[in-house]
């Protein structure tokens, strides 16, 4: 018996109608899935901050391109929900235009008025929910901005166990947080074109700071002591000499006199290790572009690229929050897209930036309940679930956490 099959596991399913509305004695037992609690204890300089949740909780939106403004208007949808439920107040703040779109209309990838617009919000101690931007746009955004810690949770969702092409049991148990340099490395170096002796030549320059590199591993480990104490940084000393040996040396000064098992782990056998073992790992922190590859490739864990999300954050507390997944253009507009790593991207922020812990595991557990339930979007079909659009999932999911939040 399947435990997708919600014609047997789930009679809300059965007496679904037109309507998205999921019935009180529906809602699941606590998820395996979940995300993590309070990071935000692994930088130094938050506890300075006052970060006390405010009375009106600030987010600034960054509807991004693609189907960037159809996720975030999902998450407002959900956010307007709970929060007339419980009492909670949420201001909202539209930024300008981000991405391909900013950067065809005024040659900047991050425009005065986007680092304006971010510093304001942070100022007013809140937080941005970035839809998804091209070209080089968080790139730039990260620079701009100091975001040096890239975090992506990876921790499958319980409901969608079938989904995907890992077998069920390699799923079982795997709670990986990714960390990722931000600053430095290949993304952030610069390139040059050049002609020589008829020859078109590429070079592209770029170096790591130890402090940025301490930075990154500082915050890694003091993850990885609050989680499992299972710390893996990710290198290539073959192939990149001395940035590897840069970063295994001061992996190794940061987690002198910790109780952590560090791991040291070649890119390539990592990129296979987190997702033939992924139970093996906790924490793993990698330099930018290895960070990237090893965090898009592991969300296979997920069962789809729609599923992933991550927030950048600086050493000050700004936090921008965001999916793990492109601007899937060819989707645009049609109620297709999946909104749930958008969706957790929401609940992170929740969680991590404004302590709303109520909120963000009500909305965390409905869309297990949800999802238990056999509503899904396309790219997590199963046999036996029922297929809906963007709006409708977004719309079930803001009433099963209503429904948690209200007490049934």
């Amino acid at each position: 018996m399947s435990a997708l099959d919600p014609t047997i596991q789930s009679p809300s399913l059965q007496a679904a109608g037109p309507s998205p509305s999921l019935p009180a004695g529906a809602l699941s037992p606590p998820p395996v899935a979940g995300l993590p609690s309070h990071c935000n204890r692994a930088f130094a300089d938050w506890a300075a901050i006052g970060r006390a949740p405010a009375e009106t909780a600030v987010i600034g939106l960054l509807g991004g391109e693609g189907i960037g403004p159809e996720l975030l208007a999902v998450c407002r949808d959900i956010l307007e929900q709970v929060g007339e439920r419980c009492g909670r107040r949420f201001s909202f703040e539209t930024g300008p235009a981000i991405g391909n779109p900013a950067y065809r209309a005024t040659g900047h990838w991050v425009t005065p008025e986007l680092e304006q617009f971010c510093h304001d919000i942070h100022a007013r101690r809140g937080a941005v929910l970035c839809g998804p931007g091209g070209g080089r746009f968080v790139y730039e955004l990260r620079r701009v901005l100091g975001l040096f810690c890239k975090l992506v949770p990876l921790r499958p969702t319980a409901a969608l166990r079938d989904i995907g092409p890992l077998r069920p049991e390699a799923l079982d148990g795997v709670d990986i947080l990714v960390v990722r340099e931000n600053m430095g490395g290949l993304y952030q170096g610069l390139g040059e074109h050049a002609e020589q002796d008829g020859r078109r030549r590429a070079r592209h320059c770029f170096d790591y700071d130890a402090a940025h590199v301490a930075a990154i591993l500082e915050v890694a480990a003091r993850l990885a002591a609050l989680r499992r104490g299972r710390l893996c940084v990710v290198h290539k000393p073959g192939g990149v000499l001395t940035i590897s040996a840069l970063w295994r040396e001061t992996a190794e000064q940061v987690c002198a006199g910790r109780a952590l098992e560090l791991q040291l782990l070649e890119v390539d056998n990592a990129c296979y290790q987190m997702i033939a073992d992924a139970r093996a790992f906790d924490v793993v922190v990698a330099s930018n572009m290895f960070g990237d590859v090893l965090a898009d490739g592991a969300s296979v864990l997920l069962g789809s690229r729609g599923m992933s999300f991550s927030a950048n954050f600086s050493a000050d507390g700004i936090g921008v929050y965001q999916t793990g997944h492109g601007a899937a253009h060819d989707l645009a507009g049609q109620d297709r897209a999946n909104p749930i790593g958008q969706i957790y991207s929401l609940v992170f922020m929740l969680r991590e930036h404004f302590d709303l812990d109520p909120i963000a595991d009500a909305i965390d557990r409905a869309v297990e309940d949800v999802l238990a339930a056999g509503w899904r979007t396309a790219d997590i079909m199963a046999p036996g679930c029922r297929q809906v659009g963007t709006r409708e999932l977004g719309a079930l999911i803001g009433a099963a956490a209503c429904a948690r939040l209200g007490g049934g």
